[in-house]
């Protein structure tokens, strides 16, 4: 563990890097008629940033399995899928393109190609049943689907009665599924398309005419209750997380004495970094913080067919992966398989994971199984367009339970339930207003009248800041347990109990009390192979911790993993109708 004292502040490492002429440099822009700090140099739009990937040459991008692809290949797929699109299809800028498939390279080309031709990208949940696949498609209004096998028969029955132009679909070593008679093979349907151009036309991106403000993606929300909402990105929010991301790195490395780096780095002069997926391509982490940035840097994108981590550890063996992570349950995987040891994991150079809390002692188990890995943990919303706040290195050895400071494009205030800030330290809904925000949700304009004032988000989640800027995600507001008028945050006790050498996983859910209104419960999976703990030793382990109102008056134990959402959250809702009722 490092003790090491950063050699800047925050502030000062911002003012560093975003001084004027630096890469970081920010400007105030006017977004839907609120200023706001944007970066200066932040890429116009994603079909830069993909003409931009063409530099990474005859690297390798995407691997899946046996199946391996270029920066050039991967660009001109994307290429051919954008002039099928706008000469086939006849999609003009705004219209939507869906895609609901795996991990598969095609989700990457198809992604790139309609963001390319100006069409508004959505991604559906691969995990959705066939009712929300439809749903999706009939709300976002979709004109085309890229699909793989598995979806494209799960929408049999239902694609007749959607206005859906074309199915597009990879089919892989499978047969072409009979949905529609507007089914199509991805690689036939394309061949023409690259065939009937000149070698310059193909090389070339359509010109879509599109800006910083125009639409580019709808993300899909879990929802916990309802259907789903669209969150409607533009250009200039996935074009935002880019650069945070970086910035997030260069801050890192400047507050704890390294060479800080900068957009503006030539990836060639440094190893190829080679990135392990482990989180869906339809989740903004996936596709902003992961696709997005990998694809701008030229780092080599490793996918799964579906995670396991005793497959994580053979591909980062193989492959020489250095950055992978995903939510916090997949690396605690990693760490505890039992062929951890035999396996070669050296080139490992980065940990990071987001979007659901993690346990303090991570950050510990990290150090010691990587030495020479950084953890990091950050926190954003599919609604901020993935990052605003990151922690990495020795401020995350430092402040293990923060996710850390916003990134200087994005304000961060807590407020009460009037809106009234809190002075730092307290407790209140964190609100985040940045050009990563996204402009609302799509066709619902109540929800986004509910969410959304005057540029801030109102994120629905518990927080603290401290005197340092550093942000502490205390609880999701529904998911606080009110015992009796006191309330506990959930991720409080589940640090606790994740402090147990024999807990692998957990969940604190509110248990109905007739006088108290609420107990605490916990769900509880053991380490397999761990000394045994039953309900009253884990009890006693908590009270030692915390304040006795605090400790779980019920505890459940499971053999089975935890349900989880494709973002990796722990689906409590789902636990609490199974073991205590609605």
């Amino acid at each position: 563990m490092s003790d090491a004292t950063p050699t800047m502040s925050v502030s000062e490492a911002d003012a560093f890097l975003t001084g004027p002429g630096q890469p970081f440099e920010m400007a105030l822009e006017t977004i839907r008629g609120v200023p706001t700090r944007t970066w200066k140099n932040a890429f116009p739009t994603l079909g830069a940033i993909l003409e931009t990937s063409r530099r990474h040459g005859e690297a390798a991008f995407l691997v899946y399995e046996d199946e391996r692809t270029s920066f050039e290949e991967h660009y001109r797929s994307a290429a051919a899928v954008a002039h099928l699109l706008i000469d086939r299809y006849g999609v003009r800028p705004g219209d939507r393109v869906a895609i609901a498939m795996r991990n598969f390279p095609e989700w990457a080309m198809a992604f790139w190609g309609a963001a390319a031709a100006g069409a508004v990208v959505v991604p559906l949940n691969a995990w959705w049943t066939a009712p929300e696949l439809a749903y999706g498609l009939e709300d976002s209004g979709s004109r085309v689907a890229f699909l793989d096998v598995e979806r494209a028969e799960r929408l049999a029955g239902h694609i007749d009665n959607l206005d859906v132009q074309a199915l597009v679909v990879r089919t892989g070593t499978s047969e072409l599924p009979v949905v529609t008679g507007r089914t199509e093979r991805f690689e036939e349907v394309l061949a023409p398309i690259s065939a009937g151009l000149s070698a310059a036309a193909a090389s070339l991106l359509p010109e879509a005419g599109v800006g910083p403000e125009d639409d580019a993606t709808i993300f899909y929300t879990s929802g916990t209750t309802g259907r789903p909402k669209g969150a409607v990105g533009t250009h200039r929010n996935i074009c935002t997380n880019l650069m945070s991301l970086m910035f997030s790195n260069a801050r890192s490395a400047l507050r704890s004495g390294r060479p800080a780096g900068g957009a503006a780095e030539e990836p060639a002069a440094r190893t190829q970094n080679a990135y392990l997926l482990s989180v869906p391509f339809f989740h903004a982490t996936g596709c902003h913080s992961v696709l997005v940035a990998n694809t701008a840097a030229g780092g080599k994108l490793v996918m799964m067919y579906r995670w396991d981590p005793e497959r994580a550890l053979e591909l980062i063996e193989r492959e020489r992966i250095t950055t992978f992570g995903g939510v916090p349950s997949m690396v605690m995987g990693v760490l505890d398989s039992p062929n951890f040891e035999a396996r070669d994991t050296s080139s490992v150079r980065s940990v990071a994971y987001g979007g659901a809390p993690a346990p303090p002692e991570l950050v510990k188990r990290i150090k010691a199984h990587f030495p020479g890995g950084q953890p990091s943990n950050g926190y954003g919303l599919t609604e901020t367009s993935s990052v605003t706040t990151m922690n990495s290195g020795d401020d995350y050895v430092r402040k293990p339970q923060s996710v850390g400071p916003p990134v200087p494009v994005c304000e961060v205030k807590v407020v009460d339930e009037s809106g009234a800030e809190v002075p730092a330290g307290q407790t209140g809904e964190l609100w985040i207003k940045g050009p990563n925000v996204v402009r609302g949700y799509w066709n619902k304009p109540e929800a986004t009248a509910e969410a959304f004032s005057d540029g801030w988000l109102h994120s629905g989640d518990i927080a603290r800041i401290d005197e340092e800027g550093f942000v502490y995600i205390v609880d999701r507001a529904k998911d606080m347990v009110i015992r009796g008028g006191e309330n506990v945050y959930c991720v409080e006790v589940e640090a606790a109990l994740y402090e147990h050498p024999s807990v692998a996983d957990c969940a604190v859910i509110g248990i109905p009390h007739p006088v108290l209104g609420e107990e605490v419960g916990a769900v509880v999976r053991l380490r397999p192979g761990s000394d045994p703990v039953d309900e009253a030793g884990l009890r006693a382990h908590v009270a030692g911790r915390l304040a006795a109102f605090k400790v779980p008056a019920r505890i459940w134990f499971r053999t089975e993993e935890l349900p989880r959402n494709p973002a990796g959250k722990i689906l409590k809702r789902e636990l609490r109708d199974e073991l205590v009722g609605s």
